[in-house]
């Protein structure tokens, strides 16, 4: 069974070394989303527009991957200030209502920028629908 790794271009994968999407046989996981359009992190201190860019971004990842949305299994969200956690999760219901995943809400200390306040990550199973 081949592997499959997709980058985004981002200006993190080459010094982190990772790739956006890993697909393996009907499988793929999706790598930590957030916020960043262009290499500049976008709608700092709104939790919940960010949520909507890095699921954004985390969809167009899988599709470009040859899943959809309806194939997630499992998503993670990182968050920065848990007191926030509805205006994230809320973003997950519009994007996963439907898809019910199985899914973490994690709180953390910080992300790799101090305007990030979210990252998503996904894993989905091709035909999992």
């Amino acid at each position: 069974m081949s592997t499959v790794r997709l980058g985004s271009g981002g200006p993190w994968e080459d010094v982190v070394g990772y790739s956006r999407v890993v697909v393996v046989g009907d499988q793929a996981w999706v790598s930590g989303c957030t916020a960043t359009v262009d290499g500049e992190v976008v709608h700092p201190g709104d939790v919940g527009a960010q949520a909507r860019v890095a699921f954004s971004v985390l969809v167009r990842s899988l599709e470009s991957a040859g899943f959809r949305a309806a194939d997630v299994v499992r998503t993670r969200m990182y968050v920065t200030d848990t007191s926030r956690w509805e205006e994230v999760g809320r973003v997950h219901g519009e994007v996963f209502g439907a898809v019910r995943p199985a899914t973490a809400m994690i709180g953390v200390a910080s992300l790799l920028h101090p305007d990030m306040l979210v990252e998503v990550e996904a894993d989905a199973v091709r035909g999992a629908s």
